[in-house]
């Protein structure tokens, strides 16, 4: 099979291409996509070429781990029918071309795509292009979720993970936290909780502060705000080496935690969170782009400020 996949040749060199996909086995699907989703983490530095060494990683390749569509093969091994729809979180499918090998690092982005049927996630097609926000809304839930973790009073970046985390912790009958947001242009869309800017805020006594910014150079504020025996918890992705002065933290005793990516126990629930109508993703998806139109919508979706999350729209693509 063939088909049409985002492909990144290298930094800034972006475009729309024809890849084969691997012969899908019993236990695979075949996933037609309707929506994949842009990450402004690690996307955005696959496209920048800023992204520090990382398994498996190297060019060309095909980004992404938000996808949303509907089985159109199911391998009887699989566990899934024909119709179902589906949330896959990217696939490794892409066979190699004359110049070599295309590389799914990490494959979402893609009209169609084959992967494991224990890997995909069945979801009510009435999410529609929201079901691509799934991994993202997971990763948010992965950072609060577990023993002995306390979840935040104060949240920095009212991007979208921040709002999923604010937006969790209020589902969760926590009080609602105070965020932080420099750009007041994204103080909108809080709900049940208040968006201020960090100069405004006088408080210095947070339990937990979850840092969503992924700003390298924020642990020594960060820590001077927090109480004594209070936690930092590093939810977003850093590239720079991280450091703090050690007498103020000492002083505080404060805890460092860094939150990695979504366990499938985080999707399962994040799931259940949004058909119950306990956590909404509604607000979140600013920008959307015909497939098409990935070159312009990749851009887009790293350099303008008023774009919290593009989604691609495979629907209809020749």
């Amino acid at each position: 099979m063939k088909t049409n996949a985002v492909i990144l040749s290298g930094p800034k060199d972006l475009a729309l291409g024809a890849v084969a996909l691997m012969r899908p086995a019993a236990g695979d699907v075949v996933v037609a996509v309707a929506h994949s989703g842009i990450s402004t983490g690690t996307e955005k530095l696959f496209w920048s070429g800023t992204m520090p060494p990382f398994p498996g990683m190297g060019y060309p390749l095909v980004p992404g781990y938000e996808a949303a569509g509907e089985v159109v093969e199911a391998g009887p091994d699989s566990g899934f029918s024909v119709g179902d729809h589906v949330f896959v979180p990217g696939a490794n499918c892409f066979e190699a071309n004359e110049a070599g090998p295309v590389r799914g690092l990490f494959g979402a982005a893609s009209q169609l795509l084959v992967t494991q049927g224990a890997r995909v996630t069945r979801i009510d097609p009435g999410f529609g292009a929201q079901g691509a926000l799934l991994a993202l809304a997971a990763t948010a839930r992965h950072a609060l979720a577990g023993f002995d973790r306390a979840l935040p009073d104060l949240i920095v970046g009212h991007g979208v993970l921040g709002r999923l985390l604010a937006r969790l912790t209020v589902a969760a009958g926590a009080p609602a936290p105070t965020v932080w947001e420099t750009n007041s242009a994204r103080h909108a869309g809080a709900m049940g909780y208040e968006v201020v800017q960090p100069d405004a805020d006088p408080r210095r006594d947070y339990k937990a502060i979850y840092d969503a910014s992924g700003a390298p150079d924020l642990l020594n504020t960060l820590i001077g705000r927090i109480a004594k025996g209070g936690e930092v918890v590093l939810a977003g992705f850093y590239t720079a080496p991280l450091s703090f002065n050690f007498p103020p933290a000492f002083m505080k005793e404060a805890r460092l935690r860094i939150a990695a990516e979504w366990a499938a126990d985080d999707l399962t629930a994040t799931r259940q969170l949004v058909e119950s109508g306990a956590l909404s993703l509604d607000g979140l998806i600013t920008h959307t782009a015909r497939a098409d139109q990935a070159t312009s919508a990749y851009e887009t979706a790293f350099t303008d400020p008023d774009c919290l999350k593009m989604i691609l729209d495979w629907r209809g693509h020749a």
